[in-house]
């Protein structure tokens, strides 16, 4: 089928919104009509280079459909079930995966990272060429094929635009608090970074009831946001040497705010790292207080649990009215204005951009 699809045909260049073939599902595979799509730093990287990435490439990765039709052997999804993106589609059998780790499965590092789908195939092709699915997601574009395990079936009563950031920001913000660290009611938590992620850090911490949670940032608008989301205090980046806190959360991922994070982190605390940086970067921490306070440094990839029952688990709780979705949109765009979005979120313009197709 032909569909519109925003794609990187070179790194440091925009992306070209055209005309593609979309293959139709293969086994195991589903169609969705893409709603609504998240636009995530992760998104940027393979735009400036950051990561080692093979192009032509549809990017996007985080977002919200319909399914309109299945593949062979497929068992969850039918026809009409709304859906949220999940880019680490795991295979259920590796090691990890029967470990309870999913998010690590052996699988991805041979396909979804390779950005092919779990299958090992590309169903995409412009200018005579195959395309590749920017972590097995591609949702940059009005149709996307994904593995059933890339998509989690959501209650049909939730708008899309609200859906759409449940499948990274949300899910790594608050499934950082509750599986990577288990945030204790009355502690003092620091979050370094106010983006997407670093608002559902802060929102995680305020539904575990911390006493002083503490928004550290060096851009006034993501701070102000802080607070609606739940912050206790917000403070420019410049000033935060007198903050310690037992748990401090770094979703910018540079050698910078990582030896901040550790600065900032009280005795016997823990630093929890989500920001992913560029490939190449190396960070640094002082080995002595590492030993003599016993702090701890641990990574946190995809809210560190089990997309497939986290990401219904956190849409029970906007329905709730435990969660705020809606108010994570700041900006929204068509398809033909992606690089607006890419352009306002490396600017850093704060909380996310929705492209709404």
């Amino acid at each position: 089928m032909k569909i519109r699809a925003a794609i990187l045909w070179e790194a440091g260049q925009p992306l070209s919104v055209e005309e593609a073939e979309l293959d139709p599902p293969g086994s195991g595979e589903v169609l969705v009509e893409v709603k609504a799509a998240g636009v995530c730093r992760s998104d940027l990287h393979p735009v400036r280079g950051d990561w080692p990435t093979r192009t032509p490439l549809v990017l996007g990765h985080e977002g919200a459909g319909i399914v309109r039709e299945v593949g062979p052997n497929v068992k969850s999804l039918r026809a009409g079930d709304s859906v949220v993106f999940c880019w680490t589609p795991s295979c259920g059998e590796c090691l990890q995966c029967r470990n309870g780790r999913p998010v690590l499965c052996d699988r991805l590092e041979q396909t979804t990272y390779r950005n092919r789908l779990p299958s090992g195939a590309t169903r995409i092709h412009a200018r005579g060429v195959n395309v590749n699915h920017f972590i097995s997601t591609a949702c940059f574009a009005e149709y996307a094929v994904v593995a059933e395990e890339g998509a989690i079936r959501i209650p049909a009563d939730i708008p899309f635009d609200v859906l759409a950031t449940l499948g990274c920001a949300v899910l790594t913000g608050i499934g950082a608090t509750t599986n990577a660290v288990k945030l204790q009611k009355g502690s003092c938590v620091a979050v370094i970074g106010t983006g997407g992620v670093g608002l559902n850090v802060i929102q995680g911490a305020r539904i575990a009831e911390c006493e002083e949670i503490i928004a550290v940032d060096r851009r006034p608008e993501p701070l102000r946001l802080a607070r609606e989301f739940g912050a206790t205090k917000a403070i420019d980046s410049s000033e935060a040497d007198s903050v310690r806190a037992d748990v401090v959360f770094d979703t910018v991922g540079s050698p910078a705010t990582l030896s901040q994070a550790f600065a900032l982190t009280r005795k016997g605390g823990t630093v929890v790292l989500t920001g992913l940086s560029r490939t190449d970067s190396v960070g640094s921490i002082p080995l002595f207080p590492l030993v003599m306070q016993e702090k701890r440094l641990i990574g946190s990839l995809y809210g560190s649990g089990h997309p497939s029952t986290d990401i219904p688990r956190l849409a029970a709780l906007y329905l709730e009215g435990k969660l705020k979705l809606r108010e994570l949109i700041a900006r929204r765009y068509s398809l033909e204005q992606v690089n607006e979005a890419l352009e306002a979120l490396a600017n850093s313009e704060g909380a996310r951009g929705i492209v709404q197709m």
